[in-house]
């Protein structure tokens, strides 16, 4: 038998839920548009992923030089310094913080701790793509609940828990439509759901959000031990290719997405960058301000060009442009990266990232010459 052949046999033995997973496409880096389309790297932007226009915070970059003399020991693999960062910040115990490569990392955890072929988990259709993959990759089963004006519906998503449900995912504010559930909305949900159906409160945007609707989210956390919130240092804060994401829940649950995470998952360089993001408060308000002014910006410019939008509290937003595909590509050709949507069941919606102002502008022209 050729290897070729003893190859296929191995596949062919790996479990028919994860052969029917569809890998996770990210937005296109700007190094392969330049390849593509014979374009300079330097006449490109890129408006697809939800990064940080502002690059990276001047203390963190110190801590990252700082923690290079390091790279040939191992991180710390339970995050000392990172979690007691996080507990100070957010006057929390260090037994209720879990640390991840990454939320995308943290939410496979809870999956992979909470969940297995015999059960199911409930999220709602246009949220983060994650939430069906990492259900997916364990076997569950996932019930994907119809959305109310592409946001989450709490009402029906309580209906679709069986007595087999061990997850729910929610996100707020939600990628990629930008919708936010009003925190009672939330509470009212957490109240009414079975004490043992798990939570997991995707809180990616939350620095992004008008602090008058920031929800007091870990306060709920004595309420609700079945609560997991998670967030990320890969927005507001930065650090998006260090990869920084956490996790706050009851200590029992810690434990047990503790029990599956990778030792050492988050690296030396990541965690003292993640410490100095964390304390420059500066940045981040200054991350926001650009992003509501951006924000403001790019939904005056499309209503200028009567194209209807999808209101946003992230820092990122989806319009309508019909021929999405087609307007994607014409847009890559005129040197700007923005993200199809049409795997979130939206092929007539792009998402945009918010931008400095002059990468905006530069949207906005293109946009219009691409529905043209």
């Amino acid at each position: 038998m050729s290897s070729a052949a003893r190859m296929l046999d191995v596949c062919e033995l790996a479990p028919s839920y994860v052969k029917a997973i569809a890998p996770y496409q990210p937005g296109k880096p700007i190094s392969e548009v330049a390849r593509e389309l014979g374009l300079r790297e330097e006449n490109i932007v890129k408006l697809a992923s939800n990064e940080n226009p502002l690059g990276v915070s001047p203390r963190a970059m110190e801590a990252m030089r700082n923690a290079l003399a390091e790279v040939a020991r191992y991180p710390d693999g339970s995050g000392f310094e990172l979690k007691a960062a996080l507990s100070a910040h957010y006057r929390i115990e260090p037994s209720r913080i879990v640390l991840g490569n990454g939320s995308n990392d943290v939410l496979d955890l809870a999956a992979r701790a909470f969940l297995s072929p015999s059960v199911s988990a409930v999220y709602s259709q246009h949220a983060f793509a994650v939430y069906p993959l990492a259900t997916q990759s364990v076997g569950a089963k996932g019930i994907e609940v119809p959305a109310h004006a592409y946001g989450h519906d709490l009402i029906a998503m309580g209906a679709a828990v069986t007595e087999n449900t061990r997850v729910v995912f929610i996100a707020n504010p939600n990628n990629p439509t930008g919708t936010w559930l009003p925190p009672a909305e939330i509470l009212a949900f957490l109240r009414k759901l079975p004490a043992r159906v798990l939570v997991v409160l995707d809180e990616a945007y939350n620095e992004y959000l008008d602090p008058g609707l920031r929800a007091d989210s870990l306060a709920w956390l004595d309420e609700f031990p079945n609560l997991v919130i998670t967030r990320t240092f890969s927005k507001a804060y930065s650090l998006a290719g260090l990869r920084v994401g956490y996790a706050f829940a009851h200590p029992l649950v810690a434990d047990l997405m503790n029990r599956v995470r990778q030792p050492f998952n988050v690296s030396n360089i990541a965690q003292a960058a993640a410490v100095a993001a964390l304390g420059d408060r500066e940045f981040v308000q200054k991350s926001f301000e650009l992003n509501r002014d951006g924000m403001r910006q790019i939904t005056q410019g499309l209503k200028t060009q009567g194209i209807d939008y999808i209101p946003s509290h992230g820092n990122f937003l989806c319009f309508r442009a019909g021929a999405a595909m087609q307007v994607y590509e014409k847009l890559l050709r005129l040197g700007v990266i923005v993200r199809p949507v049409g795997g979130y069941k939206m092929p007539e919606h792009l998402r945009v990232s918010i931008g400095l102002p002059g990468e905006n502008e530069r949207f906005l022209g293109a946009l219009s010459r691409s529905l043209a």
